[in-house]
C-alpha cells in the first residue's frame, strides 16, 4: 500500500472532510432535539402558569411591550366561567448577576401577587439560585402583596423585600422582574 504524501493540500482536504462530517452530525443532533426541547419548555411554562394563578378554565394570551421598551411580555389572562380569576405574566429582567432571569408572576384581578415561579436563570448555585421556591423561602414574601403598597425593592434600597443573603444583585433582579410584570398588568387594566 502506498503512503499518502503529507502535503498542505492533503491536510486541508482531510480537515475539510472532518469539518463537514462534524457539521452534518451537529445539524442532525440539533434537528432531533429541537422539538423535544421546545415541548419541554412549553410544558414548563404551562406548569408555571398553573402554579401562579388560581384554577382556571381558559387562557387568553396577549403580548405587551413594556413602557421602557425591550422585549415584549406575555400576559396570560386566566378565565373561569367567563370571569377573570388572575393574570400570569411571563416576564424577565436583564439585571441578574449572571444575565437574564425569566419569571412567571401571577396576579389576582386586583393586582395582588398570587405567586411567582422562576422559568430560567443562570445565577450562582447556592446563592442567587435561592430565588427559586424549590431552594428557599425567598419568593414567599411576595405572595398576597399588592405592589401599590408593597415596595418591590430590597430593604437596602428602601423597599420591603428581604434580600437573599450574599445575593443582593439576584434579589434586586427578581424584584425588577416582578415590578415589570406588575407595570404591564396595570397598563393593560388588570389592577384596580
Amino acid at each position: 500500500m502506498a503512503k499518502t504524501e503529507s502535503s498542505f493540500k492533503n491536510m486541508v482536504l482531510v480537515l475539510l472532510g472532518i469539518t463537514l462530517i462534524a457539521s452534518f452530525s451537529l445539524g442532525a443532533v440539533y434537528n432531533l432535539t429541537k422539538e423535544p426541547i421546545a415541548k419541554a419548555q412549553q410544558a414548563k411554562k404551562e406548569a408555571a402558569i398553573k402554579q401562579v394563578v388560581p384554577d382556571f378554565e381558559q387562557l387568553e394570551a396577549v403580548s405587551v411591550v413594556p413602557d421602557g421598551g425591550g422585549d415584549p411580555l406575555v400576559i396570560n389572562k386566566a378565565l373561569k366561567g367567563g370571569e377573570v380569576v388572575g393574570y400570569a405574566v411571563e416576564t424577565y429582567t436583564d439585571k441578574g448577576f449572571s444575565g437574564r432571569i425569566q419569571l412567571m408572576v401571577g396576579f389576582a384581578p386586583d393586582g395582588t401577587i398570587f405567586n411567582t415561579a422562576v422559568l430560567k436563570h443562570a445565577e450562582t448555585p447556592g446563592l442567587g439560585d435561592k430565588m427559586d421556591a424549590a431552594k428557599s423561602a425567598f419568593p414567599e414574601q411576595f405572595k398576597n402583596q399588592n405592589p401599590e403598597s408593597f415596595v418591590l425593592k430590597v430593604k437596602k434600597d428602601g423597599g420591603n423585600v428581604d434580600a437573599i443573603t450574599a445575593a443582593t444583585i439576584s434579589s434586586r433582579a427578581f424584584c425588577d422582574g416582578v415590578q415589570r410584570a406588575y407595570d404591564v398588568v396595570k397598563k393593560e387594566g388588570g389592577s384596580k
